[in-house]
């Protein structure tokens, strides 16, 4: 969370904004408030986006179809303006940190019982989002954040819209978007996707929360090595305890239809006695977590109204409507686009000497390589959601 620039608005709709809470491929994110007081994320349209008539068509449709999501565990949709020349969505604030940020930084792996429970809630989660005819397509860590009461998940079905505006722009054969370490067989073939994709998402994400490693190793030999891995080698669960790794494993199946339902997900993980009602039904989350999910909520309830501030006072405030949303944000846990150089399939043994991927801003040096299950200094390097133009990996026999 950082404190408004002088390029930021004071005002986004009826939300008075009170901080910037991170960047992603569609825009800035703030946190805000209405008049009423409630506490809210606006998600700022970048304003070359916003040109497109595809994606603004898109970004209509999904954000309609946003606020058909009922359950306690996402983050819903309270309002939009899709029509504006800046178009903005506002969600219910979750008050914790992503999971992306708990195990590389501020924790490690969690325990089983709470990779259990994590792997509950992000099922009716999903089921949440399937009923309201949305696939999320983008579940990765950094899109799960974890409260008190359970695992809440964010920008789903939006990713769509970005993800159509993308493809639009390429002429390529064989054009995939996603996030590479998080992405389903069917995804990286450019295939259709069906909701089957963010079962084997899921399972990604859990094998990250209990080991800090994905299943298939990160991207510091090259994306389409990392692809091909997805596409046709098994994943590594080595380091998962012994009691997940059937069902993780089951997640993982390179055929979508092997894969299990949410239902038997939501049987797999114990949910009906471990989660109810948008909560777990007892403590879910180690102690230290706990007391930092406690500080955070202090420091919010301690923010101080930026337009009262002398700083405030010193730079005036700025309509929304002229405001200019950013650019192409740094890389952080957010989704930025960008386009890979396309790339010829990689074979199943990739050589270690090709050039690594960027690191993420906190990470002093960029991942190893590494080989599945190993996780590189530093943490994952998660990479942003990417376009990437190449012939798809060959088809399992």
């Amino acid at each position: 969370m950082e404190q408004l620039g002088p390029g930021d608005p004071q005002h986004i709709g009826a939300y008075r904004l009170q901080a910037r809470l991170g960047a992603g491929g569609m825009g800035q994110v703030y946190l805000a408030r209405s008049a009423r007081g409630r506490t809210v994320a606006v998600k700022l349209v970048r304003r070359e986006l916003a040109e497109q008539a595809e994606f603004r068509d898109r970004f209509r449709k999904e954000v309609a179809a946003a606020r058909r999501v009922g359950g306690a565990w996402t983050a819903p949709v309270l309002d939009a303006d899709t029509e504006a020349e800046v178009p903005w969505l506002a969600t219910g604030y979750v008050a914790g940190p992503s999971l992306q940020s708990v195990v590389a930084s501020h924790h490690g792996p969690l325990p089983e019982r709470s990779v259990r429970i994590l792997g509950a809630g992000l099922a009716h989660a999903l089921k949440d989002i399937h009923a309201a005819g949305l696939i999320h397509r983008d579940l990765k860590p950094s899109n799960v954040l974890l409260t008190i009461d359970g695992p809440r998940v964010i920008d789903f079905g939006i990713a769509r819209a970005l993800e159509t505006t993308a493809e639009a722009a390429l002429t390529r054969t064989g054009a995939v978007v996603g996030s590479p370490g998080f992405m389903a067989p069917e995804q990286v073939r450019g295939d259709r996707v069906t909701p089957a994709a963010d079962v084997f998402c899921l399972g990604s994400v859990l094998t990250y929360a209990a080991t800090g490693a994905l299943p298939f190793g990160t991207a510091g030999s090259g994306v389409h090595a990392l692809m091909y891995r997805i596409a046709q080698e098994p994943p590594n669960l080595a380091d998962v305890p012994e009691n997940l790794q059937d069902l993780i494993g089951a997640c993982l199946a390179k055929n979508p239809e092997d894969r299990p339902t949410l239902d038997r997900l939501l049987t797999l993980t114990g949910a009906d006695d471990t989660v109810s009602d948008g909560k777990a039904l007892d403590p879910w989350l180690p102690g230290g977590l706990v007391a930092q999910l406690g500080r955070h909520a202090v420091r919010l309830l301690d923010r101080e109204d930026p337009e009262n501030s002398p700083a405030a006072e010193a730079t005036p405030a700025e309509p929304a409507a002229s405001a200019q949303a950013p650019g192409t944000p740094a890389a952080e846990p957010g989704t930025p686009s960008t386009a890979a150089t396309p790339a010829t399939p990689p074979a199943p043994a990739p050589a270690s000497a090709e050039a690594p991927a960027p690191a993420p801003e906190s990470t002093p040096a960029p991942p190893d390589p590494g080989t599945p299950g190993t996780p590189p200094p530093g943490g994952v390097n998660h990479l942003p959601t990417v376009v990437v133009g190449t012939t798809p990996p060959p088809r399992l026999r």
